[in-house]
């Protein structure tokens, strides 16, 4: 017994051995339903993937049930499937190397570019309606290519068509120009619900001829502000120069005026030292006249003093002399007593003419003057008569 019961705890029974084989039948082919159902995608796609920079769009039966953003999505039905299209920005650049504008002139125009297909926060509803019209636009790169090129080719001749050929390439009107490029762009892109942002216009080529032409221009206005800049140069030296002169003139007028001033107080201080030093001559004028005077009126007195001394010195002569004046023969007989008391034994007389004075000559080898005859002249005298009054 015990070998039985080991037997039979060592082996499974009968109809446990086929439910099992049953449930492994059930098994390997609901696996293979799976991988056939996985294989054969119209059917049924489990755990499909949408990227962060994706846009899934959810189809049943040949229709759109849903549009979905990034996540993991499963679906079973006939006919269903997940569509997937990017919205990383697609940058374009796109060159048309003649564009002519509203005065018949030919230009290249380079423009570079973002578009955008519809994100997640666009409207699904609008999203549902142009997947049918534009799905291969949304899902191949090169088809939005393409039609970004055509669009971009659009926008730059209606652009450049309308403006002449100094407001397309010239200063501030060349972003205008941009400008416009990006608004006709967004235009014709919003029909495709494509946004079109980051715009630029890098690049406007001229042909040789307009090249050639606007090089002369350039040359030509760069030689008119040259000479422009060369008169303003030479006005602005000529005027420096008249600055400078003007202002040497000014410094040698206000040394002139400053001489003439100093001069002008020089001739004041020297007008002033004559007025003093004059008065100081007329005060030692009227000083040495005072003194004069003084001097004057005492030699006055002096002689005043002088003379009546002498009149009192000479009263006795004063008064012998009018005696004389008055009585001649007096007079004669004083001159005779005095010519006889003058007289000595050993003077020699000498007898003249009336009215004539004699005169004595003394010396040695002395000459008569007058005839002398019969008279023995005495050596070292000599008698001449001289005629009296």
């Amino acid at each position: 017994m015990k070998a039985e019961s080991r037997s039979s705890s060592g082996r499974l029974p009968g109809n446990a051995w086929r439910v099992l084989k049953v449930l492994l039948v059930i098994g390997l082919v609901g696996i293979g339903v799976l991988i056939l159902m996985l294989v054969v995608s119209p059917f049924a796609y489990f755990l499909e993937r949408v990227n962060p920079d994706e846009m899934g769009v959810r189809i049943r039966g040949g229709e759109i049930v849903d549009i979905v953003g990034p996540g993991v999505y499963s679906d079973v039905g006939l006919f269903v499937r997940m569509d997937k299209y990017s919205t990383q920005s697609y940058q374009f650049t796109v060159t048309d190397p003649e564009v002519i504008t509203r005065d018949n002139q030919r230009i290249g125009v380079t423009v570079s570019g973002s578009v955008f297909r519809p994100g997640i926060a666009a409207d699904r509803e609008l999203i549902k309606r142009l997947w049918t019209n534009y799905r291969n636009v949304f899902v191949s790169d090169e088809a939005l290519s393409r039609v970004i090129e055509n669009f971009t080719m659009q926008a730059m001749k209606v652009c450049v068509g309308d403006r002449p050929f100094r407001d397309s390439i010239i200063g501030s009107e060349r972003d205008t120009l941009r400008k416009c490029i990006d608004d006709e762009l967004s235009k014709l892109a919003t029909n495709f619900g494509l946004d079109v942002d980051n715009v630029t216009v890098p690049n406007v080529a001229l042909s040789p001829e307009v090249q050639s032409l606007l090089d002369a221009i350039t040359k030509s206005r760069l030689e008119t502000e040259k000479a422009e800049q060369d008169k303003l140069k030479a006005e602005a030296e000529g005027r420096a120069q008249q600055a400078e002169q003007e202002a040497a003139v000014r410094v040698e007028l206000s040394k002139q005026q400053e001489e003439s001033r100093q001069q002008t107080t020089l001739a004041g201080l020297n007008q002033q030292k004559l007025v003093a030093q004059q008065a100081v001559i007329l005060a030692e004028k009227e000083n040495d006249l005072l003194a004069a005077q003084k001097d004057l009126q005492i030699n006055k007195a002096r002689a005043d003093a002088a003379q009546e001394k002498a009149r009192q010195d000479l009263a006795r002569e004063y008064v012998l002399a009018s005696l004389y004046s008055s009585n001649s023969s007096y007079l004669q007989y004083q001159i005779a007593s005095i010519n006889a008391s003058t007289l000595k034994n050993t003077d020699k007389l000498i007898f003249t003419t009336q009215g004539v004075y004699p005169q004595l000559v003394l010396g040695s080898n002395i000459s008569a003057v007058l005839p002398v005859s019969g008279t023995q002249l005495t050596p070292g005298l000599l008698a001449t008569p001289t005629p009296g009054p």
